[in-house]
């Protein structure tokens, strides 16, 4: 019998090359009960993000290969499929989350204990370098327990200038 995750395991086989050709990576993969049917939720992303027609456009991609006849992947029980973005509230945990955030606030939990919070600058695939309080700090991705974008409500510094500097033209 197969475990848990197993279908979701199959299903990321089955639309993870679909997804990539479209530009498109699955950050999650989630399969629920949900009284006599289950509900499938796959959570994509993009470089420059995701839009609501690209929401869209891999939900048509999904279905196509989730109904197409030949294919067993979610067995005969019914589901319901909701497709979205990855979603501000996901840890940064890849080092692709750190680019496409680049410039955002962000919260990082440091593994040897404390916290930080800074300006997402230039990012590579073993560290980031983060503004803080006008410093740059490089913190490579095993030194991080967990990182969270932070909402902001309002303007930074640099557009509130831009702002002024129209005004006074």
């Amino acid at each position: 019998m197969a475990g848990p995750g197993a279908t979701e395991a199959r299903i990321d086989d089955a639309i993870a090359q679909p997804l990539r050709d479209l530009g498109f990576d699955i950050e999650a993969i989630e399969l629920t009960p949900a009284g006599k049917r289950r509900v499938l939720r796959i959570a994509v992303d993009k470089d420059g993000g995701i839009t609501l027609d690209d929401v869209a456009d891999a939900t048509r991609a999904i279905n196509d290969i989730l109904d197409d006849e030949t294919s067993d992947v979610m067995g005969q029980l019914p589901y319901t499929l909701e497709v979205t973005s990855r979603g501000v509230d996901r840890p940064l945990t890849l080092p692709r989350h750190w680019r496409r955030n680049a410039d955002r606030l962000v919260k990082v939990s440091l593994v040897e204990g404390g916290a930080v919070t800074g300006r997402i600058g230039a990012s590579d695939e073993e560290q980031v370098t983060l503004e803080i309080d006008g410093e740059e700090r490089s913190i490579r991705y095993t030194d991080i327990e967990k990182a969270l974008v932070q909402i902001e409500f309002k303007k930074r510094r640099d557009d509130e200038t831009r702002d002024d500097e129209a005004e006074e033209a």
